[in-house]
């Protein structure tokens, strides 16, 4: 079992940088790949980044080449995305996720993740 909580997530303005963490608990971190999804009301849930059990790795959507950044320490087993540049169409409910999948392509799929956190909300205003 492994146990997901994010923060940092909050409203801010339309411009500003905003770092979410995911702390995570339970088995060894660096078993895992971690994502980052997220959900706007009336929406499905969208894959926004991952990264592989080592960091070596990472993954985006389209939508968040050149503003997203994600990261891991495993020594803190911690994931963290950095989003710059912040616009309110990134207002949305952010969760982070683990997967058994170590790396890959397989990582942009949520059906290949085991555990989910609660979400944190993200607010952009203009």
């Amino acid at each position: 079992q492994v146990q997901l909580v994010e923060s940092g997530g909050g409203l801010v303005q339309a411009g500003g940088p905003l770092r979410l963490s995911c702390a995570a608990s339970g088995r060894t971190f660096s078993n895992y790949g971690m994502g980052w999804f997220r959900q706007a009301p009336g929406k499905e849930r969208e894959f926004v980044a991952a990264i592989s059990w080592n960091g070596r790795t990472t993954y985006y959507a389209d939508s968040a080449k050149g503003r997203f950044t994600i990261s891991r320490d495993n020594a803190k087993i911690t994931v963290y995305l950095q989003i710059n540049s912040l616009k309110p169409a990134d207002t949305a409910a952010y969760y982070c996720a683990a997967s058994r999948m170590l790396a890959g392509t397989v990582l942009l799929n949520p059906n290949h993740y085991t555990y989910w956190g609660q979400g944190t909300q993200v607010t952009v205003s203009s």
